[in-house]
């Protein structure tokens, strides 16, 4: 069994933001597979701005305070900043995830940029994907 540290330990136990945003901007979901993680993130944009990151997550402790500390370091940031958060970055906010833990910072990552992607791919084209 995997050892986390305090950090990881409390996105875990007390994770941020979690939930659904009903008239969500962009939705990104994410999964794997092989672990059975999945992860959805809903953004609200104001101002090319996050105004608002929930997230849903069916995973281990490493899954949820991943989501977690992704949805704290996106809020806030303009779409452009959010895209460049990396899963180095994240696990880095965490201090540190177990080896074989650390593939679930590239799905947190990923969940967001899929989010945002939707975001900006439904403003293209000037309507919403639900």
């Amino acid at each position: 069994m995997p050892v986390y540290n305090e950090k990881v330990m409390d996105h875990f136990m007390n994770p941020r933001n979690v939930g659904e945003i009903a008239d969500a901007d962009g939705v990104g979901e994410v999964g794997n597979p092989v672990c059975g993680d999945m992860m959805t993130f809903y953004i609200k944009v104001k101002d090319d701005r996050l105004e608002d990151v929930k997230f849903k997550t069916f995973g281990c402790g490493a899954a949820i305070a991943v989501s977690s500390m992704v949805s704290e370091m996106a809020k806030g940031k303009t779409l452009e900043e959010a895209k460049k958060i990396t899963p180095r970055a994240v696990a880095d906010q965490l201090e540190g995830l177990p080896k074989q833990k650390f593939h679930c910072s590239n799905l947190g990552a990923q969940a967001l940029k899929k989010a945002i992607n939707n975001y900006q791919s439904q403003k293209k084209t000037g309507g919403k994907k639900k």
